[in-house]
């Protein structure tokens, strides 16, 4: 027999009998299990808000140990840039010094990226700005790698070549010139025999009686053999190779033709005065990677003493009067 119960009405001041029944128990069961289930949703929403899951913790221990790593790496990323720096320091100013080769553009080996952005799949990750510095660090570096490694295959093949690379490179006096009484204008500001104005000389003169032989002062292939009335006159190119060639203008004849190897020594033809030219001389120029320089420089195996190289640099360097 269940048992009656009783709530107290203050109103009447007496109890009233609680009436009770199927639903009654069914509509107190169903609010108990709400109760829990609500108090149990804030409970799971309380605990995974203030504490962490084993797996939480795990994945927490894991991203830190990553990120340690990936500071390692960037920190290991600076000191191999700053080898790839030494490297390039080196490249640049011992060996391609070395072997005349020319220097490598700084936009080349800097190696930039532009246009898309590479690393936008990164942006959403955790600590994305250190994870970006250091994929981008990365690209670069083998990038730069490539392109030193590149460098280092020139150089090698130019040590190869430097044989030939000796033989090739202008450096003697074009004509006999020991004493250095032929040596009459440089490279330099002169006044112009004809014009009578100031006039950058491109190259060096060489005073001596028509029909003095020329020399060519390095390893080539004669490239041109060309006739003027007026200008170099009759003028002889050469391509050494490596960057080098060099001219040989106002001759009387030539000795060679279009095509011809020579060596250096070879009597490439004489001199003369065709051309714009006020008396017999050699107009004499070197050029490298197309850009004319002072032959001066190129005299290295001419048997000068210091003193003798001394006094035909100031010879050619007196402001006097060109022969063209």
């Amino acid at each position: 027999m269940s048992k009656v119960k009783y709530r107290y009405n203050p109103e009447t001041l007496s109890y009233d009998r609680i009436k009770t029944g199927f639903k009654y128990y069914l509509s107190r069961s169903f609010f108990f299990m709400l109760t829990v289930l609500v108090f149990s949703t804030v409970m799971f929403f309380a605990y995974h808000e203030f504490f962490d899951s084993p797996k939480e913790k795990r994945l927490m221990r894991e991203n830190k140990q990553t990120l340690a790593q990936i500071e390692i790496m960037s920190r290991n990323l600076d000191q191999v840039q700053a080898v790839l720096a030494d490297l390039t320091r080196r490249d640049e100013n011992i060996y391609r010094v070395i072997f005349s080769a020319d220097s490598i553009p700084n936009s080349i080996r800097m190696a930039g990226f532009g246009g898309v952005n590479r690393y936008s799949q990164l942006e959403n990750l955790t600590n994305s700005e250190l994870v970006t510095q250091t994929a981008q660090k990365l690209d670069i570096i083998m990038k730069q790698a490539y392109v030193q490694s590149k460098s280092f295959d020139e150089i090698e093949r130019l040590a190869k070549d430097k044989d030939l690379l000796l033989k090739a490179t202008p450096s003697i006096m074009p004509i006999s010139n020991k004493d250095l009484t032929r040596t009459a204008s440089g490279w330099g500001w002169r006044i112009h025999p004809i014009y009578k104005i100031k006039k950058f000389h491109e190259g060096m003169d060489f005073s001596a009686p028509t029909g003095t032989e020329i020399y060519a002062t390095g390893d080539g292939v004669v490239v041109k053999r060309l006739s003027d009335a007026t200008g170099y006159g009759n003028r002889v190119e050469i391509d050494h190779g490596f960057g080098y060639t060099t001219l040989y203008a106002h001759m009387d004849r030539f000795n060679v033709q279009v095509g011809q190897k020579v060596k250096r020594g070879d009597v490439i033809g004489y001199v003369g005065d065709t051309g714009t030219s006020t008396a017999p001389h050699l107009h004499y120029e070197v050029h490298k990677q197309g850009r004319k320089v002072n032959p001066a420089h190129y005299y290295f195996q001419d048997d000068l003493t210091p003193e003798e190289y001394e006094r035909m640099i100031i010879i050619s360097s007196n402001s006097n009067q060109t022969f063209d």
